[in-house]
C-alpha cells in the first residue's frame, strides 16, 4: 500500500471504532423516547435487554473473529463485520416493537464485536515493514475509550433534538463509506495456508461468555444471587469453561491457543486488560449515578462530566505515541497508567454529598489519563509480542478479557453497594430528611466501590512490573520473523513449524 492508502486505511479504522463504541453507550441516553414510542405500557421492563443483547452478541463472537482473521485474512473479516453491523443498524432504526429492536441489537452486536477487535488487527497490518511508531494501536485505544465517555451525551442530544431512530440511521452513511473505501483501499496479507476452525471451541467459549454475562447482569436484580436461576448460570459457566480449556488443549488448531499464556507480555497483558475493564465500569457508571442521585443533575447534563475523562484519554494517547517513537517502553506506560488510575480512584473514594464538582472533574481527568495510557499501550504490547500467525487471536483476546472483566466488575461493584447501603429504605421511595440520610449512605457505599477500583489498579501496577523490561527492537511488529527479517506475507507456514515464543521479540 502507498503512504496515502495507509493514511486512508487508518482513518477508516478510527471511524469504525467510533461507530462500534458509540453504539455500545448511546442507547442508554435514549431509553425514555424509545419506550414512549414503541411500548409505553411495558417497554421499561425490557430496556435492559437493549444493552445486554448488544453486549452478549459482541462478546460471544470475539474468539471466533480472531481465528477467522488468522485463517482468512483481516480484510475479509473486517468488511464482513462492517456489513453485519450495517444490517443490524438498519433493522434497529426500522424496528416497530421493543422485541424487534432487541433482536436487531443482537445482530448489530455480532457486527460490532468484529468492529471493536478486527479493526485493531487491520491497524497492526497497516504498519509498514520496520515501521517504528505506535500511533495506530495507541489512537485506536484512545478513540475507543473516548467514545465510551461521550456516547451517552451524544445519544441524549440526538434523542432530544431528533428522533431516537437517528441513533442507528446515522451509522448507515458512515458505515457504507467505510465499506466502500475499505474494499478499494485496503490491501492486506492473505492467508495461503488453509486452517481448520475449531467451531466446537468457539461454541464453548460463547456458552461460557453468555452464561457469565447473564449471571452478572441478572444477579441481585432480576433474581437473588442464591436463586436457582443464577446458580444454574454459574454452574453452566464453570462447566463450559472447563470443557473449553480441555478442548483448547486437545484441538489441532484451537480457537484460543493456551500457548499464548506462556508469553509473559500476553499473560500479564490479558490480566491487566480484564482488571482495567472492571475498574472502568466502576468509574463511568457510578460517577454518573453519583451526579444524578447525590447532586440532582439530569442524565444528559451528567454525561458532560465525562468529557474531562475523554480529554485525558486523548491527550495522553497522543503523547504516548510520540514518546514511543523515541524509544519509551510499553512497560513504562502500563505501569504509570495503572498508578495514575489507582490515585484517581483513591481520590474518588473520598467523594461526599458536598464535594466540589471541579474536584470531581479533576479526578475524571486523571482517570482518563490512566486509562488512556493503558488502552493503547496494552494493545500495542500484545501485538508486538504475539506470534505472527496468531496476531488476530491475540488481539481479539484483549477485547474478550476486557469484556469479561467489565461483567465481573459490574457484579462486584453492584454487590458492594447493595451490601453496604444501610439507608432507611429504598432510595427511590424516600423523601425529606429520610432521603438525605439515604443519599448520604449511598454515597458512602459508592466510596467503597471506588476504593475497590483503586485496589484493582494497584494490582495492575504489580502485574505491569512483572512485564519484561524491553520487548526487543521497536517496530518489528506483525511483519517480523525470527532474527528480525521481514517475512513475506504470502508465505504459507503450518502452525506446528512456528515457535510459541513471540517472533517480534529479539534478545
Amino acid at each position: 500500500m502507498t503512504e496515502n492508502q495507509r493514511r486512508i486505511g487508518f482513518l477508516i479504522c478510527l471511524v469504525t471504532i467510533v461507530l462500534a463504541v458509540l453504539d455500545m453507550q448511546i442507547v442508554s441516553a435514549a431509553t425514555v423516547p424509545i419506550v414512549r414510542d414503541l411500548d409505553p405500557a411495558h417497554g421499561i421492563d425490557k430496556i435492559p435487554w437493549l444493552v445486554s443483547a448488544f453486549a452478549l452478541a459482541s462478546a460471544v463472537v470475539l474468539p471466533l473473529y480472531g481465528k477467522l482473521c488468522d485463517t482468512l485474512g483481516a480484510k475479509r473479516v473486517f468488511l464482513t463485520a462492517v456489513g453485519v453491523f450495517l444490517v443490524g443498524s438498519a433493522l434497529c432504526g426500522a424496528a416497530q416493537s421493543i422485541g424487534q429492536l432487541i433482536a436487531a441489537r443482537a445482530v448489530q452486536g455480532i457486527g460490532a464485536g468484529g468492529l471493536l477487535s478486527v479493526t485493531m488487527v487491520v491497524i497492526a497490518e497497516l504498519r509498514g515493514p520496520g515501521e517504528k511508531d505506535a500511533k495506530g494501536a495507541g489512537m485506536g485505544g484512545v478513540v475507543s475509550g473516548g467514545g465510551m465517555a461521550v456516547g451517552p451525551w451524544i445519544g441524549g442530544m440526538l434523542a432530544d433534538h431528533a428522533s431516537w431512530r437517528w441513533i442507528f440511521y446515522i451509522n448507515l452513511p458512515l458505515g457504507l463509506a467505510v465499506l466502500v473505501l475499505g474494499a478499494l483501499v485496503l490491501k492486506l496479507p492473505r492467508r495461503s495456508h488453509r486452517h481448520r476452525i475449531d467451531f466446537l471451541g468457539a461454541a464453548l467459549a460463547a456458552l461460557f461468555s453468555a452464561a457469565l454475562l447473564l449471571m452478572t447482569e441478572w444477579g441481585g436484580k432480576q433474581y437473588p444471587w442464591a436463586s436457582p436461576q443464577i446458580a444454574g448460570l454459574g454452574l453452566t459457566a464453570v462447566a463450559a469453561l472447563a470443557l473449553f480449556l480441555w478442548r483448547q488443549k486437545m484441538a489441532a488448531e484451537p480457537i484460543l491457543p493456551l500457548s499464548l499464556f506462556r508469553v509473559p507480555e500476553l499473560r500479564w497483558g490479558f490480566a491487566i486488560q480484564g482488571l482495567m475493564g472492571a475498574a472502568m465500569v466502576g468509574a463511568m457508571y457510578y460517577v454518573m449515578v453519583y451526579l444524578q442521585v447525590a447532586r440532582g443533575i439530569s442524565s444528559s447534563s451528567a454525561g458532560l462530566y465525562l468529557l474531562p475523562m475523554a480529554l485525558g484519554m486523548t491527550s495522553v494517547g497522543i503523547l504516548s505515541a510520540r514518546l514511543t517513537e523515541r524509544g519509551w517502553q510499553e512497560r513504562t506506560f502500563v505501569t504509570v497508567g495503572s498508578a495514575i488510575g489507582a490515585v484517581a480512584f483513591l481520590s474518588l473514594s473520598t467523594l461526599g454529598t458536598g464535594t466540589s464538582l471541579w474536584l470531581l472533574r479533576g479526578d475524571l481527568l486523571l482517570v482518563g489519563m490512566g486509562f488512556g495510557l493503558l488502552l493503547g499501550q496494552l494493545i500495542q504490547l500484545v501485538q508486538d509480542a504475539a506470534p505472527r500467525h496468531q496476531l488476530g487471536v491475540a488481539t481479539t483476546a484483549t477485547r474478550f478479557f476486557q469484556t469479561l472483566g467489565t461483567a465481573l466488575g459490574a457484579a462486584l461493584f453492584g454487590t458492594v453497594v447493595t451490601r453496604l447501603y444501610d439507608g432507611p429504605g429504598p432510595l427511590a421511595s424516600l423523601t425529606g430528611a429520610a432521603r438525605v440520610a439515604g443519599v448520604s449512605s449511598y454515597v458512602d457505599a459508592m466510596g467503597s466501590v471506588f476504593l475497590c477500583g483503586a485496589v484493582l489498579m494497584g494490582v495492575c501496577v504489580v502485574m505491569a512490573l512483572r512485564l519484561p523490561g524491553r520487548l526487543g527492537a521497536r517496530g518489528a511488529g506483525p511483519g517480523a520473523g525470527r532474527g528480525g527479517e521481514v517475512v513475506g506475507a504470502q508465505v504459507a507456514v503450518s502452525p506446528g513449524e512456528l515457535s510459541p515464543v513471540p517472533v517480534s521479540r529479539r534478545r
